[in-house]
């Protein structure tokens, strides 16, 4: 433990690294790979003689933009009411170098082969890029300045990567602090439910990419060879709903201009193929260190991954699920932990942050933090909340003769179906998965199941939670699902027989909240995204819509109890109130 605890997080009985050093900076190193690529990176080291350990950024984004002394702001949004920021700040993720240096440590943020000043081409998560970042730790570690022990830092693809580089294992890297990260990019935000998330990729493509200098690879056409290729870029142009979003016309149209490649390598995938296999983290196979997390807002991108790690990843682990808002850009937040971390792991110091619970989670409305050993919540009892006539949500089982509710889907008109609880008797904390049994017919062949849960205020202002996703075509399960979490293996496309119920199961991205006395929880089904409100509602909606007219029914009855599946950690001993049961009403 140091004496000087200048600008040093510290305990009654632990510390770690303080401010102690200057810095050095070297620009534009090129770090060779195995094959000749040369990669590029930025090096910040402490001003001082000696060896020292090592954090690794590893990116695709514009390089200067990552470590220039920018003053944080809010993601992206920021753009949107600042006319003098030009470009959007989402992809400035590396954290800030100098912070780590002046605390002892080498930070090099280092740009994935065929982006920014690197050599070569980029395919997407590509298991070229995920080795290349193996070599780069084993370089990191030879380096007359490293004393061995590296480390991996930074959230999204700096996190993403982060722990694909882990799963490979290089004997150097001992501990990645690797928040919000989607390991499944497919289940996560490419085909959530087996639906493509058009808006996302197309966004990300005509921003990010452009500044990062990314220069992709047709990879598929190398993979399924010419043939079969152009076949599948045909079969693409001929399907209505793509046929209505210009952009991936266009991409399609020209499938080796530009950033299209990326793009069109996601269309020519739209199952869990091995394209998809070798782009997915198995979590076990990460045995070091891990630091996981997200934030409750994250439903569409990061959190359902973090969650999902959180259950694999073998070695030493901590899970933080913060308030419903992405950290600022560049980012600062949660280096004081990093540097804990690290010096736990890489620098041999006891801070004592393996003594404290593993998982620390938000709880909206609430406003404070709950921590556990374990996830689900150990006191979790899962509660069905089913849906009944005249739009309402609640525990009490259907009686006899209740029917169902329908509604339209077409470009003519996008209809949707609401139900609500009752308003709260009791401060109702809710913090898990969600899962939702629909009993569902539809007079097309498919449906875009979009459900989405809301609170809303004693005053009636509501707020969006969390969503779910599931395309009916793709409901073939996956034998792993518990009754909480239903999964899907996306492995094939079954048309819907018109008019037929199908039970369908759909997942809903785990919430932390508590329901104030007097609110009430909303349940919306639709198959098409409401308008974003903010950047993070953005990265969760842009789902392709379905140009088939269709009506959908929504069947909740004796034979067919459509239910809602919440998990309830504390409150709601005695149910809601058909009556309204609010409490200074009935006083």
């Amino acid at each position: 433990m140091t004496d000087d605890l200048s600008g040093a997080m510290f305990g009654v009985d632990w510390a770690c690294s303080s401010r102690r050093f200057g810095y050095v900076l070297e620009r534009a190193v090129k770090i060779p790979m195995s094959d000749g690529t040369l990669l590029d990176a930025d090096i910040w080291r402490p001003d001082a003689e000696g060896s020292f350990p090592a954090v690794l950024g590893y990116h695709c984004y514009e390089p200067y933009g990552q470590t220039g002394p920018i003053r944080p702001t809010a993601m992206s949004t920021a753009q949107w009411k600042n006319p003098g920021q030009e470009r959007t700040n989402a992809s400035l993720e590396a954290g800030d170098p100098t912070f780590f240096a002046r605390r002892g440590y080498v930070h090099v943020v280092c740009n994935v082969r065929g982006t920014g000043r690197s050599e070569g081409t980029w395919s997407f998560v590509s298991p070229q890029s995920v080795r290349d970042g193996a070599e780069v730790v084993e370089w990191i570690a030879g380096q007359e300045w490293s004393d061995g022990n590296v480390g991996m830092f930074g959230v999204s693809y700096f996190a993403m990567m982060a722990l694909f580089v882990a799963a490979l294992q290089p004997p150097a890297l001992k501990a990645i602090f690797s928040p919000w990260a989607a390991t499944d990019p497919y289940r996560d935000y490419i085909y959530r439910g087996g639906m493509f998330a058009a808006g996302w990729p197309v966004g990300w493509s005509q921003t990010s990419l452009v500044y990062g200098n990314v220069r992709p690879e047709p990879y598929s056409k190398a993979a399924l060879g010419e043939e079969e290729y152009q076949a599948r870029i045909a079969a693409c142009l001929a399907n209505p709903d793509i046929q209505a979003n210009p952009a991936l016309v266009a991409a399609l149209q020209r499938p080796e201009e530009g950033k299209h490649p990326f793009l069109v390598d996601l269309l020519l995938h739209a199952t869990h193929d091995a394209y998809w296999d070798e782009r997915t983290l198995d979590p076990a196979k990460v045995t070091i260190p891990a630091y996981l997390g997200a934030d409750w807002a994250n439903y569409g991108l990061h959190l359902p991954g973090a969650l999902r790690n959180w259950g694999g990843v073998q070695g030493p682990k901590k899970l933080l699920v913060g308030p419903p808002v992405y950290l600022d850009r560049p980012l600062y937040q949660l280096q004081h932990e990093a540097v804990r971390w690290f010096d736990h792991w890489l620098g041999g110091v006891d801070t004592k942050i393996m003594d404290e619970p593993p998982i620390k989670l938000f709880v909206v409305n609430k406003n404070e933090w709950v921590e556990s050993e374990s996830w689900p919540l150990p006191q979790t009892r899962f509660t069905p909340f089913y849906l009944h006539e005249d739009n309402l949500l609640s525990e009490h089982e259907h009686w006899s003769y209740e029917g169902s509710d329908s509604f339209e889907d077409s470009p003519w008109g996008r209809g949707a179906l609401e139900y609500s609880t009752p308003q709260m008797v009791e401060n109702t904390e809710i913090i898990g998965p969600v899962a939702l049994r629909l009993y569902a017919a539809t007079t097309g062949t498919d449906i875009n199941w979009i459900v989405s849960l809301l609170y809303e205020d004693e005053d009636g202002v509501r707020k969006l939670v969390s969503k779910g996703w599931l395309k009916a075509s793709h409901r073939e399960r996956d034998e792993t699902q518990k009754p909480w979490e239903p999964l899907y293996t996306h492995a094939k496309s079954e048309p819907v027989q018109p008019l037929e119920i199908v039970p369908y199961d759909i997942k809903i991205t785990p919430i932390g909240i508590l329901l104030p006395a007097g609110s009430r929880l909303v349940l919306r089904i639709s198959c098409v995204d409401d308008p974003p409100n903010d950047a993070l509602q953005l990265t969760a909606a842009g789902t392709l819509s379905r140009t088939e007219v269709s009506r959908i029914t929504v069947f909740h009855n004796e034979d067919h109890p459509s239910s809602l599946l919440l998990p309830v950690t504390s409150g709601n001993h005695v149910n809601t109130f058909f009556s309204g049961g609010h409490l200074s009403k009935a006083l």
